[in-house]
């Protein structure tokens, strides 16, 4: 018997960035429900690269090439790319080859949750396909304006690889007696930098983001760190080569999520299961999480996560790296997907 096929479509797949994370678990996770899965996108690594994919493509791919590259998927995944109007023509055509076809639509934001596109429509809509959102504010936002949505929260490798601390503080030139923050985020308006310099020039710590700027945000990003209170280091060591997530997590002292905005915020939970401090800033998704027992710090507040780092208590890493493992373990993620799936009529089996 063929095992069914899965697509998986988005403007980009294979980086760093939030949603390339998360489609790479649910490929995994539709996997090991048994099916075959290929990804289609615009740009990064995908098994079918349409550059009309792409955010903010001059040209959008055509009906053609599109209908080609998911011919022979028997559910396709959407992620994001039906969510935000970075690329509308593209949207549109791709909107237009799923019409009557069982589709997932996973949102990890919504129009009207960033400033520039707050007059926009809500996502397109089909009898045929099922939204899922990452939190509860998503779907209650998508009821309000008439489209149902299940919620799947992102998922985590609980029993994550061990990081080499002194090894990576070393390639980054940090001493032993240093203390290191790490904003593992990139560097756009809504991810505060801002903030993350302050709170470390408060403390006395370094600032390393760990990010590159995006959408424009270049000559911000050197503004701020041109006048910031502290030492900053940005990206890889100096030999060039990517540090690993869990290296960098593994070398620094306290984790650093000051957003004022997201549609999740993975640091949230990478933190616990890497048994770092978290100090975060109070975005309402956050607000959501911590509803599940976390103990975190305010970005905003230096007084707490200072005193911590004075007469660090090691049971409050070990509390929130339990709640990681209780609530948003990877190894749950098939079985939630399969939930959605049969409540959808599309059982894998």
């Amino acid at each position: 018997m063929t095992s069914p096929a899965a697509a998986i479509v988005s403007f980009r797949l294979g980086g760093s960035d939030g949603v390339s994370i998360e489609a790479a678990k649910w490929a995994w996770a539709l996997g090991e429900l048994g099916y075959e899965v290929f990804t289609v996108a615009g740009g990064g690594v995908a098994d079918h690269v349409l550059p009309g994919l792409a955010i903010r493509a001059r040209e959008a791919p055509s009906r053609k090439d599109l209908d080609a590259a998911l011919a022979r998927a028997d559910v396709v995944v959407v992620e994001n790319l039906l969510s935000l109007p970075l690329n509308p023509a593209a949207a549109q055509v791709l909107a237009s080859s799923l019409h009557g076809r069982r589709s997932l639509l996973h949102h990890h934001d919504l129009p009207w949750q960033r400033a520039e596109f707050a007059l926009s429509p809500p996502p397109p809509d089909d009898e045929t396909w099922v939204h899922v959102t990452t939190n509860e504010i998503s779907r209650r936002q998508l009821a309000a304006r008439g489209i149902n949505a299940f919620v799947v929260r992102n998922t985590f490798d609980v029993n994550p690889p061990a990081g080499v601390p002194s090894q990576t503080r070393a390639s980054m030139g940090v001493k032993d007696t240093e203390r290191l923050f790490l904003q593992p985020t990139r560097a756009i308006a809504r991810k505060n930098v801002a903030g993350g310099l302050a709170l470390s020039a408060a403390l006395g710590a370094t600032f390393w983001l760990l990010g590159p700027p995006e959408d424009g945000y270049d000559e911000e990003l050197a503004a701020l760190t041109a006048v910031a209170g502290c030492r900053v280091l940005r990206g890889s060591g100096p030999s060039g080569e990517q540090v690993r997530i869990q290296d960098a997590y593994a070398a620094c002292d306290a984790v650093l999520l000051p957003s004022t905005w997201e549609g999740f915020g993975n640091p949230a939970i990478e933190s616990a299961v890497h048994l770092r401090p978290l100090a975060i800033g109070p975005y309402p998704v956050a607000v959501e999480l911590a509803a599940f027992g976390f103990r975190w710090f305010s970005s905003n507040d230096r007084r707490p996560l200072g005193d911590w780092l004075d007469v660090p208590d090691e049971r409050l890493l070990e509390h929130n790296r339990q709640v990681a493992e209780r609530y948003f373990s990877l190894s749950d993620l098939p079985a939630r997907i399969e939930r959605v799936l049969e409540a959808a009529g599309m059982p894998a089996r």
